[in-house]
């Protein structure tokens, strides 16, 4: 899901991302950092750069350069947005900006090429979670399903998580054992999760 906020009267488009210009003595870091507090509620669990874009698809503030910046954030937890933001599914976007639009494709095709290296996925979940629940949000995050037992080699392979001595109910059948996010170090650098094609 995206959030995107209802545009300005007069704009071509009726809908985009949430902006703001960078105020003098400010980093665009913390402008970022606000702007998603502002707009969600609540601080995401994960912000980050994204990348610069510029040329001649046009930001809606006339802007020749734009900074995107990724924010997660689990969306039970930001659904006390405020009323001129929506969140709206990534794969049924309605018409934005020429150069926002270019900014979602880009943050979601980089999202799905970093997750085998980096923790985006367990920023999106409890302390304490089950293997199952790691496989849905990477799916998620990927936008297909993963076969259970190669996903599970993987983890295994790439030495990222740890099992507690906790175990939770999940429903019908034996109880769930609970994971926590512990990447060890590995002689050589440590190996990402890697999902076939």
């Amino acid at each position: 899901m995206v959030l995107l906020e209802r545009a300005p009267a007069g704009s071509h488009e009726r809908w985009q991302l949430p902006w703001r210009s960078l105020r003098p003595n400010e980093t665009i870091d913390d402008e970022a950092a606000e702007l998603s507090r502002d707009t969600l509620g609540t601080a995401p669990s994960l912000i980050e750069q994204a990348g610069a874009f510029g040329g001649r698809r046009r930001h809606p503030s006339g802007a020749a350069l734009s900074v995107a910046f990724l924010a997660l954030v689990d969306r039970q937890t930001g659904e006390e947005v405020e009323e001129h933001v929506t969140w709206h599914a990534v794969d049924d976007l309605p018409p934005l900006p020429p150069r926002q639009r270019a900014m979602i494709e880009s943050v979601r095709s980089s999202l799905g090429s970093r997750l085998d290296q980096s923790a985006i996925a367990f920023h999106l979940l409890p302390s304490t979670f089950t293997l199952t629940q790691l496989q849905e949000i990477y799916e998620l995050l990927l936008g297909r399903r993963l076969h259970k037992a190669s996903f599970r080699r993987s983890l295994h392979a790439a030495w990222l998580v740890e099992p507690t001595h906790e175990w939770r109910s999940e429903g019908r059948g034996r109880p769930a054992q609970l994971f926590r996010y512990a990447p060890k170090k590995r002689r050589g650098g440590r190996r990402g999760v890697r999902f076939g094609g």
